[in-house]
């Protein structure tokens, strides 16, 4: 799509000889000409010279954009105050993006204490001008309960007008409320349908959940293929939860040709990022040799990251290559510690093995494998051992 046409010189003359006789429009026009570099160049003190004379002739615009160089620092230093001060002006004029601006300003305790039910004064004025980032703010708002009570039938109608407008956040969210039945009956297809409007904008968890619900069969028909195709394009943008399902897909053969190699590598992308189902999946691969060298060293580390994030299964296989020896000494009281807490998280066979394993272990070992079970609970699963 073209932008629109810069102004001929003699359109910029024009405009700044009606600036200098004092024509606030016309001063607020060529602010804007000067932030943006538009048919000039770029030149935030002189388009802050522009601003501030229409402004303080009350222009509610120029009022607006001199609050937006005074709040991200443009040619000035930030300045939040001045910022609210400019916001308000224009805010009380009903000029909708200051509106928006101010409630921003409120709800994130910028300049100001935090005040989430002024945020919501602003951002309901804004969004009932048919500002669609604050008709999404809002319906956040009333999700949440912040600034007022918890409505998810208030957080939809909002998130449908913002979504209506093409946002891409609200499209999403809506998607959720759908899919999970909040504010509105549960309804799949309907969830389907705005998570695919944001995905195609290029929302990455829009893109996974709509991932999800092809490989899922929730809303459409499964389709293995389709929701490779989502978790891809979520992947590439580095969405964790994405890489990881990515690497099932692969390491299953589920809608791609079996791949453990690709496997790996979206594994490995998740797992860095310290998703753990990624990390008790790879360190899988490095155990068996799958798509990898056999690495029990290495399959290890990764147990370890994922069983300290409670994954049961994860501590479940840190056990066994301590009980086997594999990529660490060996050692039965670890061993039995990692299957007691899988155990009380009700993973396979933990406690089997533990009953198994202790048969050949003395009672202190036993009691020194309760008390360090005790303490790695109480640690969170962090450092223990």
């Amino acid at each position: 799509m073209e932008g629109p046409v810069a102004p001929s010189p003699g359109q910029i003359a024009q405009r700044k000889s009606a600036a200098e006789q004092g024509y606030a429009a016309a001063q607020a026009n060529l602010g804007v000409m000067y932030r943006n570099g538009y048919g000039v160049r770029q030149d935030y003190a002189t388009a802050r010279k522009w601003f501030t004379k229409a402004a303080e002739q009350g222009y509610a615009a120029a009022q607006a954009n001199l609050g937006v160089m005074y709040c991200n620092g443009e040619g000035v230093p930030q300045d939040y105050a001045t910022a609210r001060k400019w916001y308000t002006k224009a805010a009380e004029q009903g000029d909708a993006t200051a509106q928006y601006n101010l409630g921003v300003m409120y709800r994130n305790g910028y300049g100001v204490p935090e005040d989430y039910a002024t945020a919501v004064k602003w951002y309901t004025k804004a969004a009932e001008q048919g500002d669609a980032t604050a008709q999404y703010n809002l319906g956040l708002m009333y999700g949440n309960g912040k600034g007022v009570p918890e409505d998810d039938a208030t957080a939809v109608k909002w998130y449908t007008k913002a979504a209506e407008q093409g946002n891409a956040t609200a499209q999403y969210n809506l998607g959720l409320m759908y899919g999970n039945g909040k504010g509105v009956p549960e309804d799949n297809a309907t969830a389907v349908k705005w998570y695919t409007k944001a995905a195609e904008q290029g929302d990455a968890t829009a893109q996974f959940h709509l991932g999800v619900m092809y490989d899922n069969g929730e809303g459409v028909p499964e389709d293995d293929a389709t929701a490779v195709k989502w978790y891809t394009k979520a992947a590439e943008q580095g969405y964790a939860a994405a890489q990881a399902n990515l690497g099932v897909m692969y390491r299953n053969g589920e809608g791609v040709p079996q791949d453990d190699a690709t496997a790996v590598k979206w594994y490995t992308k998740a797992a860095e990022q310290g998703d753990a189902t990624a990390q008790a999946n790879l360190s899988v691969m490095y155990r068996n040799g799958e798509g990898v060298p056999r690495d029990y060293a290495t399959a290890v580390k990764w147990h370890t990251k994922a069983a300290e994030q409670g994954d049961a299964a994860a501590q479940y296989n840190l056990g066994v290559m301590y009980a086997m020896g594999e990529g660490v000494p060996e050692d039965k009281v670890m061993a039995y510690m990692w299957w007691n807490l899988a155990a009380a998280q009700g993973a396979g066979t933990a406690k089997e093995s533990k009953d198994i394993i202790q048969d050949s272990m003395t009672s202190a070992q036993i009691e020194e494998a309760q008390r360090l079970s005790r303490e790695c609970l109480a640690k969170d699963y962090k450092n223990c051992g």
